[in-house]
């Protein structure tokens, strides 16, 4: 026999117990769903310590690097398949096929692989390589005369097959160079080599740390860390020519506009340009700032101020989703705990709202992320350098 509530008072008590005793079922499930490691690094054959996120193939697997670990301690690049298990493609040894990959993988059109190492090759300054399946061949050493050094970002490719990306160091005064890599004309021979332009005297920008892109007239755009006019790092343009001309687009202030931008650039399909400085704008934690072409110049503007301290901020691209029009981004060492954050800018008229997906902990959900991040089928995947059970880093996966 069900016997009835005596009151209404009754009834509300009953309908809030209920509504209590769903709350604490639901929650945890809920926050299990929007953040989870896929993969914690343990620092012996998976390597350790990746310092950027990666790229992502048709069939939704992960290729990237660890700027540590390996069979060899010197790094690896690896793939994560869609059930997430990993399969280490190569293990650097540190000698002439490089050491200590710290940049973004990309795709030919064949499906080769791409990256560079901070150090190594056949002169300790770095290399460009490639991967083929599982075997990794070195397409320049760097350490010659001018020509750049420690390359630590990511490369981009034309429909030539050209490579292009930057050098921290090297160069004609010390202060990094942008560089293309050709081919060779009928496949055999040696891969070329050729400087587009040297940082010169500080006030045209110093250490490019992020990589460069292309707009649909081939010019390249991409930031420095340091330089410029008031020392805190630029955005620049090279447009094609012999030589190739440098135009400053921005001199960062350590003002609204933040400072020492880390990130390079990346493009909507409008042709805006987005990208990332790492300190300073209005709350501390760096900018999400958009270049916008007008008139046969460009307007910079912040699009927002990222909450934060020091270098807090994020330290590699955004990405786009060209569906919702949203940025995505990490941060290095902002959030309640000071150990970097997930979150997502969203477009509401002529501002942006922002919303913090995920807060690390700095405890076995990753501690501090350096990573770039990539979408598939709505859910974003990034890297941190620390933290996981081991203390080398992890892979998450974070559903918006």
């Amino acid at each position: 026999m069900v016997t009835k509530p005596e009151s209404a008072a009754a009834v509300t008590k009953l309908f809030f117990a209920f509504a209590l005793v769903l709350a604490l079922i639901a929650s945890p499930c809920a926050r299990a769903e929007t953040f989870k490691v896929v993969h914690d690094f343990t620092g012996g054959r998976d390597g350790a310590n990746p310092v950027n996120g990666f790229v992502i193939d048709a069939a939704g697997s992960l290729y990237g690097t660890t700027s540590s670990g390996g069979l060899y301690g010197n790094g690896v690049a690896l793939k994560i398949n869609a059930q997430h298990v990993d399969t280490v493609l190569y293990a650097f040894k540190g000698g002439q096929d490089g050491s200590s990959p710290q940049g973004f993988l990309i795709f030919d059109t064949a499906g080769n692989l791409y990256g560079t190492t901070s150090a190594g090759g056949a002169y300790g300054a770095g290399t460009v390589f490639k991967i083929v399946g599982t075997t990794e061949s070195v397409l320049y050493s760097f350490g010659g005369p001018a020509d750049g050094a420690s390359p630590v970002a990511g490369l981009a490719i034309d429909a030539a097959g050209n490579l292009y990306g930057t050098t921290s160091a090297g160069g004609s005064s010390g202060n990094g160079t942008v560089f293309e890599l050709s081919p060779p004309s009928h496949g055999g021979g040696n891969w070329t080599e050729s400087v587009l332009y040297s940082f010169c005297t500080g006030a045209d920008g110093a250490t490019p740390v992020g990589g460069v892109s292309f707009d649909a007239s081939g010019n390249l755009y991409g930031t420095t860390s340091a330089g410029g006019a008031y020392t805190l790092g630029t955005v620049f343009q090279l447009t094609p020519g012999a030589p190739w001309t440098e135009n400053k687009l921005h001199d960062f202030q350590n003002a609204d506009d933040g400072a020492v931008p880390y990130a390079g650039l990346i493009a909507d399909q409008s042709g805006n340009f987005y990208g990332a400085a790492t300190e300073g704008g209005k709350n501390g934690g760096g900018t999400i700032f958009e270049l916008t072409p007008a008139n046969g110049s460009w307007n910079f503007t912040v699009i927002y101020s990222v909450p934060g301290w020091g270098i807090s901020g994020s330290f590699r691209n955004v990405v786009f989703d060209p569906s919702s029009g949203n940025l995505y981004g990490t941060t290095h060492c902002d959030g309640e705990y000071n150990s970097g954050t997930v979150y997502k800018l969203t477009p509401s008229g002529r501002s942006w709202d922002y919303n913090l997906l995920y807060n690390f902990k700095g405890d076995h959900d990753g501690l501090y992320s350096f990573s770039n991040l990539v979408l598939n089928q709505g859910k974003l995947y990034g890297t941190t350098k620390y933290g996981g059970t081991k203390g080398n880093g992890v892979i998450f996966e974070v559903t918006p």
